[in-house]
């Protein structure tokens, strides 16, 4: 099993997004691949809160749903994770923080799977949801094309 963890700040616009674009683009394209797949934010400000509904809404009109409940991120997630694919420079710092700097070598940011590394810019603030739906897209297709790499078709 390969567990990934998507993290951004709250956990309730680009890591949900992103858990729930990359579970749909792994089942449709790589069914046999193995994983877990969740998200949480570097924050607890959005505990317990669904997906804000401005990005619930880019995901319906792209054909994606699912449930989502804010859960903070801990050390044993990260410890226990094979992928931490946080959204930008902040959350890394964050992720990296909590860590105390270790498991350096399992945190990435998602777009560092495609042709463009870039961070994410949060929609919370920048309102584009469809720019990062789009960006958050390119980072998942880039990370789903490097685990079928990894992993092949075991």
């Amino acid at each position: 099993m390969i567990s990934v963890v998507f993290v951004c700040l709250g956990n309730i616009c680009r890591s949900p997004m992103a858990e729930l674009i990359f579970s749909k683009l792994a089942a449709e394209r790589a069914p046999q691949l193995a994983l877990d797949i969740t998200s949480r934010g570097t924050s607890d400000e959005e505990e317990d809160n669904p997906i804000y509904p401005p990005a619930a809404k880019v995901l319906r009109e792209h054909g994606i749903t699912g449930a989502h409940r804010a859960r903070q991120l801990t050390k044993r997630e990260v410890v226990n994770a094979d992928y931490v694919l946080v959204m930008d420079s902040s959350n890394l710092f964050d992720v990296l923080r909590l860590t105390g700097g270790m498991f350096s070598d399992k945190v990435f940011k998602l777009c560092s799977f495609t042709s463009r590394p870039r961070d994410v810019a949060d929609p919370w603030y920048t309102r584009d949801f469809e720019g990062a739906y789009r960006d958050i897209l390119d980072g998942c297709e880039g990370f789903l094309r490097y685990l079928l790499n990894r992993y092949g078709n075991k």
